[in-house]
């Protein structure tokens, strides 16, 4: 009987033929199954050995050829594989070994390279050279990611991967050795890969965790700054105001941008003024200190630390510390008799000199409403500060009538102190009169600077608020929710590009001088573009890092069970930590109701709180606090980082 060797699906088949015809051959496999098969794909015909035992025995015989004697047995030029089966045995060769020298051709492209139906040709020797080369770096490689993986899942961190540990998180190249030995590491460790790698040492702590991968997004380069020659404060003639000025911040403040004053004019009227730091006087637009302030955006805040706009050398000259005289815009607004009204206001750059830097955490306690309301009691700047009290209530009443509501009242705000790993999370509410007063002056000092912008048709760039919506533009339009005709962010500018930039513009207005930004300049559009989204990154990693710091508060005084309000529906904020979580078991409670949860886990990597409702604490309800609406975080323009 005859038998053929044929291709089929790409590979060689055994089979006997049970009939023939010009193109074709019926033919039966060693399985029984009988099929036609073209005779162009016919490569040998043989009588022994059997089909069933040529495929097995030919591939013995493959195994045991030495592809590189074989391409340098082989002819140069084309050859059918009978032909090198038969130089290479010598003599005629038999049908497993013709076979086995066709499987050893057809499995070696890199060296053979088929011309047709069963013969081919030798590979050049520099194309081979360069495959095999490549072979190698593959065969490598492969062997590199495995012995990666395999180190990762014993335990051990591949400097490679741990180099390489935010990116692989962030934005990793997917083709990449260290991406593909993490993934498959993961696999069979059955973790994340931000749990594996903080487990094998990527990452010191969670902390460092979601530190690193927020570095590596928004400051690829490093958070630090390069060496940059710092723009020396200009020698201007600037009027010394007779004003003794003081600021309002938390202690953790380093960068000073706003200041209050308040003075008695000759005829015996109060003129209350707003001073900011005047950083724009030195920081050209495309300056390199402009370039650097305008990629960041923003300083980043963060329970423990901050990522600053400016380089400390470019803040100290400018920042209104105590004890300095400094060069600031000032709005100054004369008040009428009654001190409840503003008569005039104007602007001016001037120099003022710091009396003091007056901390919240170390004065909130003295300065009450009823303080304030007492002439007679003791109280460190308490002319100015209850003179400033009594226009923050006329201001803000005037503000609730255009607002068509009260503003929202005791709210609480958290502020966080973290050290050598240990944090102090303290409570106090949003509206105590230290905060209120230097928010009001804020909002006064945006909205007059705002309407200066308009008036003279100079550009700037607005904060507004319609119909619930907040939006920044180089349009003046109305603040619903402050209740004021336009806005402009101008009282920040050591930590806010927007108000630098407003600043600039600011300054050119009053000198009448040709302002850096001309009126529909497509540049100021951009600047809106990318603050509004690094902006809103940062309020999420801060928001992320203060959650994380709830977590940790939670382990480091070992609480179980606390007390938590009611936001709304299954939300949740504890009492003392504006950490948030969802209940699923609670029942139908209303906002602010306090009830008592035990916390059953927590995950400082994904941030998760897993808690049970356990009573009704037996407590007044009381409106929930932590989080800021739109409308308060615009209050807040003036108070402490963080």
């Amino acid at each position: 009987m005859t038998h053929v060797l044929f291709e089929e699906d790409g590979g060689f088949k055994a089979g006997t033929i049970l009939s023939e015809a010009p193109a074709s051959l019926q033919v039966e496999h060693a399985s029984g199954k009988r099929s036609k098969v073209k005779s162009g794909h016919v490569v040998l015909r043989f009588e022994t050995p059997s089909p069933t035992e040529l495929l097995p025995a030919a591939q013995r015989v493959a195994d045991e050829l030495d592809i590189d004697f074989l391409w340098e047995c082989a002819p140069r030029d084309e050859f059918g594989f009978t032909d090198l089966a038969g130089e290479y045995f010598g003599g005629r060769p038999d049908a497993v070994q013709a076979a086995g020298v066709l499987l050893r051709l057809q499995g070696a492209p890199i060296h053979f390279q088929r011309k047709g139906k069963g013969r081919y040709r030798p590979a050049p020797e520099e194309t081979l050279r360069l495959a095999l080369a490549a072979v190698e770096r593959r065969r490598q490689q492969d062997q590199m990611l495995e012995d990666y993986a395999q180190a990762m899942v014993e335990g051990r961190l591949p400097p490679a991967i741990a180099e390489r540990a935010a990116m692989l998180l962030v934005r990793p190249d997917k083709q990449a050795i260290e991406h593909r030995a993490l993934e498959r590491a993961c696999e069979r460790t059955r973790k994340a890969p931000e749990r594996l790698l903080l487990e094998l040492g990527a990452f010191a702590s969670a902390h460092d965790l979601h530190f690193a991968r927020f570095a590596f997004e928004h400051f690829p380069h490093g958070t630090g700054f390069p060496e940059l020659p710092v723009a020396p404060m200009p020698e201007l003639a600037l009027e010394l105001s007779p004003v003794e000025a003081f600021s309002i911040d938390d202690s953790t403040t380093t960068e000073i941008d706003d200041a209050l004053s308040v003075q008695t004019l000759p005829d015996g009227r109060l003129r209350i003024g707003v001073h900011i730091a005047a950083p724009a006087l030195a920081i050209v637009r495309d300056g390199a200190l402009d370039a650097l302030a305008r990629e960041r955006m923003s300083t980043v805040y963060m329970p423990g630390g901050k990522i600053t706009m400016l380089p400390e050398e470019a803040i100290r000259p400018y920042s209104l510390d105590e004890g300095t005289e400094r060069p600031v815009l000032s709005l100054y607004a004369d008040l009428d008799a009654g001190g409840t009204a503003i008569e005039r206001c104007f602007s001016t750059v001037d120099r003022i000199r710091i009396a003091a830097n007056l901390r919240h955490d170390a004065f909130d306690d003295e300065v009450t409403e009823a303080v304030l309301e007492d002439p007679a009691a003791p109280l460190r700047f308490g002319e100015q500060l209850r003179v400033l009290w009594k226009l923050t209530l006329a201001l803000c009443a005037g503000r609730e009538k255009v607002r068509g509501k009260p503003e929202p009242r005791g709210r609480a705000d958290f502020s966080f102190y973290v050290e050598d790993g240990r944090v102090r999370i303290v409570q106090r509410r949003r509206d105590a009169p230290l905060d209120r007063i230097v928010a009001e002056m804020a909002i006064l000092a945006n909205s007059e600077w705002g309407r200066l912008l308009a008036e003279r048709q100079v550009a700037g760039i607005y904060r507004s608020q319609q119909m619930g919506r907040v939006k920044m533009g180089t349009h003046a339009l109305p603040h619903q929710g402050l209740g004021v005709a336009q806005y402009a962010w101008s009282t920040s500018p050591l930590r806010r590009y927007i108000d630098l930039t407003n600043q600039r513009q600011l300054i050119a207005a009053l000198r009448d001088e040709k302002p850096a930004f001309a009126a529909n300049d497509s540049d100021l559009f951009s600047i809106v573009s990318a603050f509004d989204a690094r902006y809103s990154a940062y309020g999420d990693f801060q928001s992320n890092l203060e959650r994380y710091w709830c977590l940790r508060w939670l382990a480091q005084e070992g609480i179980t069970r606390t007390q938590a309000a009611v936001v709304r529906e299954d939300l949740v904020r504890l009492a003392d930590a504006p950490l948030y979580f969802r209940l699923a078991d609670l029942p139908s409670l209303p906002p602010g109701r306090r009830i008592v949860v035990d916390i059953l886990a927590t995950d400082e990597i994904d941030l998760s709180v897993q808690a049970r409702f356990v009573e009704l604490a037996p407590t007044v309800p009381e409106p929930p606090s932590g989080g800021l609406t739109d409308d308060e975080a615009e209050e807040a323009e003036f108070t402490e980082e963080g």
